[in-house]
């Protein structure tokens, strides 16, 4: 089994992925050295995998103003082989594609040539294509790589697709997974009930990127009568931009909550671990401005922790919201069990410090 194939079968089996952020100086430029120190804190914390060039690493490096889609996937590579030249188990590398089906082909090849396992196959942008339509899209990039499939919610430019739509996009062979992030319960079920009707049912994954509801999803056993047969479905891992603060925690989060799937009996604690979750979650992405601090508020995270030395985002007018700040503080205060700040000022130090 190659190093591509056994990446491949850690996806599917259900690991923790980071949405990673984009490292910029204080002149907002890229910041090679930094980008990969956070990369490698996201190993070191317990991820399983990483997902560069997506929406948390800001859609803007494709700009030619920036040109960064390259420069970015290049480093988190880099950081990647050199974590791996003494892991036991590859990390799974998930590189996002947008645009129509041109620039996603064009994206793909890219992403295949860095040495990138499967790419996240973006909506974003392409509400004026039918469904029929964005299907041959998928079908063309499955073409070329492995596609995780993308159900983004509508308030970043993602927009309602029909269950019709998640079948037979699960029957696309080389569809290796599919990311639920609509934010909403009636959409979800959509999504995985689609999955569930398709023959490729268990070839596909689920992976949870709704942060608003990510413990719910790890531990419900999702069940449908399909033609006479009752078919359950988990979602086994996730792909999340709040995954990439307090990485740590996450691990040992998402290590419990695994063990719980398929059980009876699910402890009350879990229940309101995931609605503590979902309140620094609210703060992080700035839900009360119709998230429109998410990305500089996952900044801040990092800037507090030593991880980023500021909140500094391609688009100037991209940051903190009016009372973002407070709320972030009131998270901290409120579940510092949450947070990993520890471990990092270790990792940190160690960096500093090496033996």
């Amino acid at each position: 089994m190659d190093r591509h194939e056994k990446a491949l079968e850690i996806l599917h089996s259900g690991t923790l992925i980071p949405a990673i952020p984009l490292v910029l100086d204080q002149n907002r430029r890229f910041h090679p050295a930094l980008q990969r120190r956070l990369v490698r804190y996201y190993l070191e914390a317990g991820a399983g995998g990483v997902a560069a060039a997506v929406h948390t690493t800001q859609f803007e490096i494709r700009d030619p103003k920036f040109s960064l889609l390259r420069p970015v996937l290049e480093t988190v590579a880099q950081e990647l082989d050199d974590f791996e030249k003494t892991s036991e188990n590859p990390v799974v590398r998930i590189a996002g594609v947008c645009g129509e089906a041109p620039q996603a082909r064009q994206e793909a090849l890219l992403a295949r040539e860095l040495g990138y396992d499967a790419v996240l196959l973006s909506p974003g942008g392409l509400n004026h294509l039918s469904e029929e339509e964005m299907l041959c899209r998928t079908q063309e990039v499955a073409a070329l790589m492995p596609v995780i499939g993308f159900y983004l919610q509508n308030s970043v430019g993602g927009r309602r697709f029909s269950f019709s739509y998640w079948k037979r996009l699960s029957d696309i062979p080389n569809v290796v997974a599919v990311k639920s992030a609509p934010f909403n319960r009636y959409q979800t079920l959509d999504l995985v009930r689609g999955c569930a009707a398709s023959s490729r049912r268990d070839q596909v994954a689920l992976y949870t990127g709704n942060d608003d509801n990510i413990i719910s999803d790890l531990l419900t056993p999702f069940q449908f009568e399909i033609d006479g047969q009752r078919v359950t479905k988990y979602f086994v891992g996730g792909l999340l931009g709040h995954w990439c603060v307090w990485t740590r925690k996450v691990a040992e989060q998402f290590h419990a909550v695994k063990a719980y799937q398929g059980k009876e009996s699910i402890p009350a604690r879990l229940l309101t671990l995931g609605a503590q979750i979902t309140d620094c979650n609210g703060a992080f992405f700035d839900v009360a401005n119709g998230f429109a601090g998410c990305i500089a508020g996952v900044h801040e995270v990092l800037r507090r922790q030593g991880l980023m030395e500021g909140i500094w985002c391609l688009n100037p007018q991209e940051t903190l919201s009016q009372g973002q700040k407070e709320e972030i503080d009131r998270v901290y205060g409120m579940y510092p069990e949450l947070n990993d700040d520890a471990f990092v000022k270790e990792f940190l130090t160690g960096l500093k410090n090496p033996a």
